[in-house]
């Protein structure tokens, strides 16, 4: 507020303003220069204003976070944010409204109201500002700002499916990037479902012990029976290894090789490599 010493730069807290989806009030294609709005999946970028569209896309620009960002219209996780008669609005120069009465021009909003002093203002959307936040659960609720049913449905579908992962048998061993061969499979299987195992692959030349190694291994991260793993191998298969378990199953390790060791023991000489 003027006189009041207060940066207007910082977020604004305020009664929780009414949000009109894109699907309620305007359809994908009533995305016009100078509407505000805001993103549902990064509140706190604050507001939006639209800078530009075209057929497909619509282009936002978050002045409190420094952000520019491309949209398509058909997907844009957006809410179109429109104040009600009774909420306070906060201008960007930070002095505030009371909303008495709302006019629409060519689909740009201006609110009209009284000042803290009583005298009457008007200020158009393209003035709010930009650092107003709606992001507390309570405020989104009451405002009805709530995602659509298809992303609700998603959610529950996905969560439903990763629950029938977990509880698969083959949970862990099938997720790799590999086409298996079934005896890599029933051997993985096969160790993976004994507590701490303790076995030796001794199959031939080419048959991917690699590979059973790495599933069984992956299904004991997945399933929390080991936390961390030391993978033992000869100078000439290290980068082999290494490369085989980021390729095939997204795991990525580092290398202890003897250079490595003897820099980290001259950092300190009681330190633990392990753990550095």
């Amino acid at each position: 507020m003027p006189g009041t010493g207060q940066d207007p730069r910082k977020s604004t807290t305020i009664r929780a303003p009414h949000f009109t989806q894109s699907q309620k009030r305007y359809t994908v294609q009533d995305f016009i220069p100078g509407q505000r709005w805001i993103s549902d999946t990064e509140l706190q970028m604050g507001l939006g204003t639209v800078l530009s569209t075209d057929h497909r896309t619509v282009t936002i620009c978050f002045v409190a976070s420094g952000e520019t960002r491309i949209y398509a219209k058909q997907t844009a996780p957006l809410t179109r944010v429109q104040f009600s008669v009774g909420d306070t609005v906060i201008s960007h120069e930070g002095w505030g409204m009371t909303v008495t009465h709302v006019s629409e021009d060519g689909g740009l909003l201006t609110y009209h109201g009284h000042r803290e002093d009583d005298s009457a203002a008007s200020l158009p959307e393209g003035d709010l500002s930009h650092f107003i936040q709606l992001s507390r659960p309570t405020e989104r609720l009451f405002a009805g700002q709530v995602d659509h049913d298809k992303w609700f449905e998603l959610r529950y579908q996905t969560l439903r499916h990763a629950q029938r992962l977990a509880q698969s048998e083959l949970f862990g061993l099938t997720g790799s990037r590999t086409s298996l061969i079934p005896h890599q499979l029933y051997i993985a299987h096969e160790v993976a479902n004994r507590y701490a195992p303790r076995v030796l692959l001794a199959d031939e030349v080419g048959l991917g012990k690699t590979i059973e190694a790495g599933l069984i291994l992956h299904h004991q991260l997945l399933t929390e029976r080991a936390q961390r793993v030391l993978i033992v191998v000869p100078e000439t298969l290290m980068h082999q290894w290494l490369v085989e378990m980021l390729r095939r199953f997204n795991r990525h390790f580092s290398i202890f090789d003897e250079a490595r060791c003897e820099a980290i023991d001259e950092q300190d000489a009681q330190g633990n490599p392990f753990v550095s």
